[in-house]
């Protein structure tokens, strides 16, 4: 498996190369056109001046006499060398008085023998050089007598052009290098935070929960970082109150299993004996550890219900305040044995909601529970219930203990209990929470520690006459 770092550098590299390949074509085509073509455009032009000056001139000479007027007025030519060709191509003299014995067979030369002014660049077969030459056709009448061909050695020239070219392909090499080694550095800080995720998620797929992502940029992998960062602490702390969750609910099942499994032992072993007393508190104790015990199971039913998106609400559209009261009617016996004073309060104006009506009432009997619960003898709970901005509105108010400021965030969360010395499973809330925004509605939580807490509930108004 290649790394994403290697990838990167193969990509950089192939990316940089392309270009630089590019441009050295470009390059070298300018090179070569500028000075092949401008050594080329040169002889030519002074071919064509010369034929134009001289051309009416020689054609009206013999072959001799056209080779001492060439020599008498054509001969300086700097670097060019000029030659006289006769009809066939053999040379007759050339710009040095010399008349080597040759005869041209070259492009140029074969295309003046047709009777047109012609260029070519080569291998010069008499010299042995490269060179650019121009051959002009000299006319007497209507048949070609002479030729004068205009070369001019490319040695410089090619000189020039290896030297721009292989300072160019090692100006390419090194900007190939440079950017290699920069590719290789833009991949290592890329990939090093990449790896220490991975290694930091190894850790963590290992048991090792204190491990940490460096953030080390402001940039998308620093923010990656942080979040995974944030995930982490985030796991960490979900682990945590999964672990206090399950030690708080096996310490909440083996409580009253003791109860019921030490008080049905004594009736049993001391059934004759025991007075009528006796055996109506055992079983009243009983009676109530056994409810205890199925409220928790129904608590983690109804969680393992929500969690997995499969608790069905069977609602239908009923009077809010009928079934408000029915909860707190549920309820009310426990003023006496708490001494706390539960008030209710209705809204005038009939109040319609479509609502699944035991989930409802599970909902009003978890708050008026721990209202209940976190007040102390003397104090009060009130029940009220009106309408505004249109929505059914539920309020449970307490003057209890409240809720610590840093507790507030977390109170409606899974699991999450204030205090580890608190009973219950930590889910009443939470599950409340779930079962009002399936109906539409929101829970709202307000309190302050010693003087006590308010939670609201908001549900969408039904119409009465509107379908179940």
């Amino acid at each position: 498996m290649k790394s994403i770092q290697t990838r990167m550098v193969w990509s950089f590299l192939l990316l940089i190369v392309l270009v630089v390949g590019v441009l050295g074509s470009v390059f070298a085509a300018l090179i070569w056109n500028y000075y092949y073509g401008g050594s080329q455009s040169s002889v030519k032009q002074r071919a064509e001046s010369t034929a134009a000056l001289h051309g009416r001139s020689l054609s009206s000479l013999t072959l001799y006499g056209q080779a001492d007027y060439m020599l008498q007025n054509l001969s300086d030519s700097g670097t060019t060398r000029v030659q006289l060709l006769d009809h066939t191509g053999q040379i007759r003299i050339d710009s040095d008085g010399f008349a080597p014995e040759y005869r041209y067979r070259t492009a140029d030369v074969m295309n003046a023998l047709a009777g047109q002014t012609s260029d070519w660049s080569g291998l010069d077969p008499y010299y042995g050089e490269r060179v650019v030459a121009v051959t002009i056709p000299i006319w007497n009448e209507s048949r070609i007598v002479s030729m004068l061909r205009y070369s001019s050695s490319l040695q410089e020239v090619d000189s020039m052009v290896q030297s721009l070219i292989q300072m160019a392909a090692i100006v390419g090499i090194a900007v190939i290098l440079l950017f290699l080694g920069l590719s290789l550095f833009l991949a290592q800080r890329i990939v090093k935070p990449i790896r220490e995720l991975t290694r930091a998620a190894r850790y963590m797929s290992d048991g090792d929960w204190t491990r940490r992502a460096l953030k080390r940029s402001d940039d998308e992998i620093g923010q990656l970082a942080e979040t995974f960062n944030t995930m982490v602490s985030e796991l960490n702390k979900r682990e945590r109150m999964k672990n206090d969750f399950i030690s708080s609910i096996s310490h909440e099942l083996r409580t009253p299993l003791t109860s019921i499994k030490g008080w049905s032992e004594t009736l049993n072993e001391g059934s004759s004996e025991a007075s009528q007393e006796e055996v109506k508190l055992g079983l009243s104790i009983i009676t109530k550890e056994t409810e205890r015990l199925s409220g928790l199971v129904e608590d983690l039913l109804d969680f393992s219900k929500l969690s997995a998106r499969t608790l069905q609400l069977y609602t239908e559209i009923l009077q809010l305040n009928g079934i408000v009261k029915e909860s707190v009617q549920q309820l009310i016996v426990r003023e006496d044995r708490t001494e706390v004073k539960l008030i209710d309060s209705y809204s005038d104006e009939e109040i319609w909601v479509r609502v699944d009506a035991n989930r409802f009432k599970q909902v009003m009997i978890n708050l008026l529970d721990n209202a209940f619960k976190f007040t102390l003898p003397g104090g009060l709970i009130r029940v009220t219930t009106k309408l505004a901005d249109g929505k059914a509105v539920i309020i449970v108010s307490d003057t209890g203990t409240g809720i610590d400021e840093q507790h507030m965030p977390h109170i409606l969360e899974r699991f999450y209990k204030g205090s580890a010395v608190q009973g219950g499973s930590g889910l009443g809330l939470a599950i409340s929470k779930e079962i009002i925004e399936l109906h539409g509605g929101s829970i709202h939580i307000a309190s302050e520690k010693g003087v006590g807490t308010t939670v609201t509930l908001t549900l969408p108004q039904a119409l009465q006459n509107q379908d179940c």
